[in-house]
């Protein structure tokens, strides 16, 4: 009797589970449905609003890129981006940009991690120095700029200081100084909300980590650049992209200082842009539009994938 009913227990637990009737199952695919309906219904505003804002009118720049002119829609494929590129404002605008975004992005992203880093010491007066780096984020750009034109005007604050040195006058806003300037307003403007995003980032490393090289006597370079700077390497792309972005929207700062016509060192993409809209030369303006946003896709993919390389270990 016990041989029996230790092979019915046997049996019982190597039996198929039970199927599910139709009726569970029509349950089961009324709720998936459910699910999908309301989150179709709470993402549906936000791609509603990417959709009509962003992507309607950047096919409508393509499409304008490719034909002759909103009056003759001729299609002529590459002929106005060979048109765009011939051109000698754009070629100087591509080349100031690409300049002042090689020398302001990877600045921006390594004094913003040394402004975090130095904040986690105990150094003195630390208040009032996180103060002057998160000041610019409250004030408004044209108060900015009117302290940049009282500063680095040809009569200005700092050539009256240079004028006691015995230093001639230097027309910072157009002479080869100039982008100097830009630059400095550019990371002046930028550190502060950088720095706070390395400091969140910063505090987020396992501390067991750094107690274990401490321990086993690790250097300052060693666990920087091999257990910090691994960890921030989300954040350093982050960074980088959302310096990129600022890069190109200084046109607005450059504008208010020297005008849509600057000198040529501060001649920007955006002025090409701002300047052909002006003209109603759409074809042009859109031409250099995609192939902007061409080199941005291309530079971003490429951050993505050194960060992929560099990062891909410590990301869980």
């Amino acid at each position: 009797m016990s041989m029996k009913i230790g092979k019915t227990k046997e049996k019982k637990a190597g039996s198929p589970p039970p199927r599910r009737t139709a009726r569970e199952a029509w349950d089961r695919s009324n709720d998936k449905l459910r699910d999908t309906m309301h989150s179709l219904g709470f993402l549906g505003p936000s791609v509603l609003g990417v959709a009509v804002f962003f992507i309607v009118p950047f096919l409508v720049v393509v499409y304008y890129s490719v034909i002759r002119s909103p009056m003759n829609p001729e299609f002529v494929f590459l002929d106005n981006f060979k048109a765009v590129l011939q051109n000698s404002s754009f070629r100087t605008a591509a080349k100031n940009t690409a300049m002042f975004s090689a020398i302001a992005v990877p600045l921006a992203v390594v004094l913003s991690l040394a402004l975090a880093l130095m904040l986690e010491c105990r150094i003195p007066s630390k208040s009032l120095f996180r103060t002057f780096f998160l000041s610019p984020m409250m004030v408004p750009v044209a108060s900015v700029v009117l302290i940049w034109q009282v500063v680095f005007h040809y009569r200005g604050t700092l050539n009256v200081i240079l004028a006691g040195f015995g230093v001639d006058p230097i027309d910072w806003l157009n002479g080869p100084y100039c982008l100097l300037v830009i630059v400095v307003l550019f990371l002046w403007k930028n550190l502060g909300y950088n720095m706070i995003l390395f400091m969140a980032a910063l505090n987020n490393i396992p501390k067991e980590l750094l107690e274990v090289a401490d321990v086993e006597g690790a250097s300052a370079a060693h666990k920087f650049f091999n257990i910090k700077l691994r960890y921030l390497s989300p954040t350093v792309l982050f960074v980088a992209i959302l310096s990129i972005i600022n890069s190109f929207k200084v046109f607005r700062e450059i504008y208010l200082l020297v005008g849509k016509y600057p000198y040529e060192g501060l001649y920007m993409m955006q002025h090409f842009m701002n300047n052909t809209f002006e003209n109603f030369d759409y074809q042009k303006m859109a031409s250099a539009a995609v192939l902007m946003a061409l080199v941005m896709v291309a530079l971003i993919a490429l951050l993505f994938k050194v960060e992929d390389i560099f990062g891909k270990d410590v990301e869980g």
